[in-house]
């Protein structure tokens, strides 16, 4: 019985495809490959507990296959009635939680980022049949399609969008660019194992004419290559997934981060742990090096306790600069002594107030933070505790503000500081939400900060038109406005003050920024050395 089309544009025939399976029946029929030959590069990259949508399935054994060794959270989709059918029925009593959708991939019904792993064996091949125009705008839609329900860094503005893509390939600086995600559970000793991995399949994607030895540079966005070691993992309601890990820095020593899995490339929150602390891991390890360990547990486990947290330590350099725009307060040498009021909005694991709590002793901070799930983190996890002068208040930073604003006897902070996330990816600006530089509540803001006082914004924008609109909105508000780029990042830092005439000529504010640091550093008192605080305001703009 042939089966085959009598021409390719069948393949993209729904008719086609119930005919096909009309006639095939039940029998298993696999395209390209059956899954013994393919199950090595799917174990590889696919783990058993993610959320895997299979499209153009057939009657492929390659999704029962799967189920059977583990991977049971499988959703398969088919353009063909018949065939759906044939598999629900096939796998009602076997398979019970696996599903069976007829379902149009270019028109899918599921909400955006709905799976970890979408799953093509050769649905691609049967819609790229020839490079017509309406033939490429159907491989456009897929694609898209594929893009909106998958989770991942993919689906980021940098990544998803077409400015951003622009954006990237530029600051690369090559015509042609590729971007791979790697998934947080592949483990590599560093680039070298990555790029001979990956060598052949982009040499596959070479131009036409560029010569077979031709070396093509890898680049990497972020570092974070090695082996992670989890220590904490749940799931918040309004975070989502989330994990504590602790990593080994360039400088061999530890540090402890907190990652959304919703945005699983970029740092929430991070900590320095205390050499000490990894001595004494270093020491147990020693006397446990003849004990039989996994193959895949790191050799390098620091401790795990709160406790273990360096809190004189900012690994943040946008919280560095933030800090150092206290500066702008006046009068450095005499901060210590004077009574401070601050508020903090974006928790995260807490060491920016928590670093102000103990460097400025007569400061009193309020901290707003959304999700209570993020306190028992900091609490828990980074070394952050509440005090007689640092309160944290669980709420939305909008209606917390607001409701003060609102109040007949409003209080006036000397210090108010920005450093919340967007939970839209999409936006092209990932920290604040759109809402919080929205003028009437910046409007807001500034009925609640002293004539004298600083409002400090971590601004991570990568859309330029978004970020012109952002700082005309700020300069509206706040007309005296600084702006410190963080090198190496997209982050921005902004020092809002209502006052024009407040404006401090550069070597002054270095001066100033000097005069801070020489107070901070009082014996018996913690102190980074890595970094001048004044440096941190050296490229400091006046927009």
């Amino acid at each position: 019985m042939n089966l085959l089309p009598k021409s390719p544009k069948e393949f993209g025939s729904i008719d086609y495809w119930e005919k096909f399976f009309q006639q095939r029946g039940k029998k298993a029929f696999e395209w390209y490959g059956t899954y013994l030959e393919l199950c090595g590069l799917l174990h590889k990259y696919i783990k058993p507990r993610e959320k895997v949508l299979v499209i153009g399935c057939g009657n492929s054994e390659l999704s029962e296959q799967l189920y059977d060794v583990g991977y049971q959270d499988i959703v398969n989709i088919d353009i063909s009635e018949v065939v759906i059918k044939q598999m629900k029925e096939r796998n009602a009593s076997r398979r019970p939680q696996m599903s069976f959708l007829k379902m149009d991939m270019t028109q899918m019904e599921f909400p955006d980022a709905s799976f970890q792993v979408v799953l093509d064996k050769g649905t691609l091949d049967a819609v790229l049949t020839d490079e017509e125009e309406k033939t490429l705008q159907q491989v456009d839609r897929m694609l898209a399609e594929v893009g909106r329900v998958l989770q991942g860094r993919e689906t980021e503005w940098l990544f998803g969008m077409e400015e951003g893509r622009k954006q990237l390939a530029a600051s690369a600086g090559f015509r042609r660019l590729i971007t791979v995600a790697l998934h947080r559970g592949q483990q590599y000793e560093g680039m070298d194992s990555i790029q001979a991995e990956l060598s052949a399949r982009v040499m596959e994607l070479a131009p036409a004419g560029m010569p077979a030895q031709q070396q093509v540079p890898f680049l990497s966005v972020g570092g974070d290559i090695g082996v992670r070691t989890v220590q904490h993992q749940d799931c918040s309601p309004l975070s989502g997934d989330y994990v504590v890990e602790d990593v080994q820095g360039d400088d061999k020593r530890y540090f402890r981060r907190l990652i959304f899995l919703s945005n699983r490339n970029v740092v929430q929150s991070e900590a320095r742990l205390l050499q000490d602390v990894s001595h004494r891991a270093q020491k147990k390890r020693k006397k446990d090096r003849k004990k039989q360990r996994p193959a895949d547990t790191p050799e390098d486990l620091p401790a795990a306790p709160g406790q273990s947290i360096d809190k004189s330590y900012l690994c943040c350099e946008h919280h560095k600069a933030m800090i150092a725009g206290l500066a702008l307060l006046r009068n450095p040498e005499l901060l210590l002594e004077t009574p401070l009021g601050l508020l903090v909005v974006g928790l995260g694991g807490g060491s920016l107030p928590l670093f102000v709590h103990d460097h400025f002793p007569k400061s009193c901070i309020d901290a707003v933070e959304i999700d209570p799930s993020m306190l028992q983190v900091a609490t828990q996890w980074f070394g952050f505790s509440q005090s007689d002068r640092m309160k944290v208040h669980i709420a939305d930073g909008l209606d917390y503000i607001t409701s003060l604003a609102e109040e007949e006897a409003r209080p006036h902070y000397d210090v108010i500081m920005f450093d919340v996330d967007s939970k839209d990816p999409t936006l092209g600006m990932s920290c604040p939400p759109p809402a919080f530089v929205a003028q009437p509540f910046l409007q807001k803001v500034k009925s609640i900060l002293t004539p004298e006082g600083v409002f400090v914004l971590n601004l991570v924008c990568r859309d330029p038109g978004l970020k012109d609109s952002v700082l005309a909105g700020l300069k509206a508000v706040f007309p005296l406005l600084y702006v410190r780029r963080i090198e190496g990042e997209v982050n921005e830092i902004l020092f809002c003050q209502p006052h024009p005439e407040r404006k401090l000529a550069m070597p002054e504010l270095l001066e100033m920024a000097q005069a801070l640091e020489q107070t901070l550093r009082k014996p018996g008192k913690g102190w980074d050395d890595t970094y001048v605080l004044s440096d941190m305001l050296k490229t400091v703009k006046i927009v």
